[in-house]
């Protein structure tokens, strides 16, 4: 049997995230949202989290043009779910959720519909922002992720299958930083849980006792192929608000992504090299950008970090985290393997400016160019063909693609040269 975690947006799709280590960020937003009031809180029913907080939750409807394994198009539709952050119509979702559509479509509780346009989204982190034209919204309360333990109460607010809309689940946290490997090899680390989460459930909220988001809903395990064994239940995961709240942010204020940034590429450490270097655990450095903090700092691939400042790496999920709650222009102290010697090195944290757009941008600059090319060929004036200068006996003037008049004799020789000779 084959063990895949997939995303619960569209059924059956697959997650395709990508880690960028050290390129993800996340601390408190207080301009987006409303936020916890410490003193304010009181845990709450499932009743009351579900009254609270099931106007905030939307259901979410794409649709867009894909091509059957036959070769024929044909629009297609799914669904996911999503949340309010702005009294005056932000949304949270999945990046899953929303790729490839070209029309998106926003429920909420009390039946109004609207037409949702995508303001930016990080594929890496698998979060979008979509805005609606709309007031008087009632926002999500933002929590603290890092302060899950686990054993907690979780609840999710979503729309399973498409169709169950607005429903809630609860359950335990099951887990907390799982690496999870999803069916396209790569690696999130992420909120476990026992909630159910099903296809539907992608983009929808995670709430912790106290009707506070602490999470987003974007994944669970299943099974594929036959197989006599039970079926996989209860194992969902959602990604740690704090993790993204900064790049909410910058989508929404800025238009574009800012991320903690110092140029690494590493691993966990694998059993074979703890044996060669005698290190228990260890983020592995395996490449290091040219000019970044890290190569100016001098860190070296094959080096192995150990330690930034007083926090034990033991994975290179460990380094990123501490990277992403960093505030770029901190220095931090590098504890370093190499070579059989340790060494420490400094650090500066530096930002780094993506697009909230990307894909669009790019599918924007390809259009923009084939029009130039198009424009070019068009303008280029007619040369006369080299065949004509060659065998004065015919003259043809054209682009050099086949494309002008032929001049010549009626005799077959005539003929023949215009065919195949010069």
């Amino acid at each position: 049997m084959k063990n895949s975690v997939r995303s619960a947006g569209v059924f059956g799709k697959v997650i395709a995230l990508v880690l960028f280590c050290c390129l993800v960020s996340g601390f408190a937003f207080a301009s987006v949202g409303q936020t916890a009031q410490a003193e304010n809180r009181q845990e709450l029913s499932p009743a009351d989290i579900y009254e609270q907080n099931v106007n905030s939750t939307v259901g979410i409807t794409i649709s867009g043009q894909t091509t059957s394994r036959y070769g024929y198009g044909y629009t297609y539709q799914a669904s996911g779910s999503g949340f309010i952050i702005t009294s005056d119509g932000y949304i949270l979702t999945n990046y899953h959720v929303i790729d490839g559509s070209e029309k998106v479509t926003v429920a909420t509780y009390d039946h109004e519909t609207y037409d949702a346009k995508v303001i930016g989204y990080d594929e890496s982190n698998d979060i979008a922002v979509l805005k609606i034209e709309a007031e008087d919204l009632t926002p999500v309360v933002l929590g603290d992720s890092n302060a899950l333990r686990v054993g907690d109460t979780v609840y999710a607010i979503g729309n399973p299958l498409g169709e169950l809309t607005f429903s809630l689940t609860h359950g335990i946290v099951s887990a907390l930083s799982r690496s999870v490997t999803m069916d396209s090899g790569s690696t999130m680390s992420l909120i476990q849980t026992d909630c159910s989460i099903n296809s539907g459930n992608s983009g929808g909220a995670l709430f912790n006792a106290y009707g506070e988001v602490i999470g987003i809903t974007n994944a669970k395990y299943s099974s594929s192929g036959y197989s006599s064994e039970a079926s996989i239940d209860n194992i969902g995961f959602a990604i740690p608000i704090n993790n993204v709240q900064r790049i909410v942010t910058s989508i929404i204020e800025n238009g574009y992504i800012l991320k903690p940034y110092i140029g690494l590429t590493v691993s966990s450490m694998s059993e074979e090299t703890a044996n060669i270097t005698g290190i228990k655990a260890g983020a592995v450095v395996h490449d290091v950008t040219e000019d970044a903090p890290a190569d100016n700092a001098g860190i070296k691939a094959h080096d192995v970090i150990t330690k930034v400042d007083d926090q034990d790496i033991k994975s290179s999920e460990d380094l990123v985290k501490v990277i992403s709650d960093t505030e770029p222009g901190t220095v931090l102290r590098f504890h370093i393997y190499r070579q059989g010697k340790e060494m420490e090195i400094d650090v500066r944290v530096d930002s780094k400016t993506e697009s909230a757009t990307k894909h669009e941008d790019e599918a924007a600059a390809a259009e923009e160019e084939a029009k130039k090319n198009q424009q070019d060929q068009q303008e280029q004036p007619a040369q006369p063909d080299q065949r004509g200068q060659q065998n004065p006996r015919y003259y043809y003037y054209g682009d050099g693609n086949g494309n002008g008049n032929y001049w010549g004799g009626n005799s077959m020789e005539d003929f023949f040269n215009y065919f195949f000779g010069y």
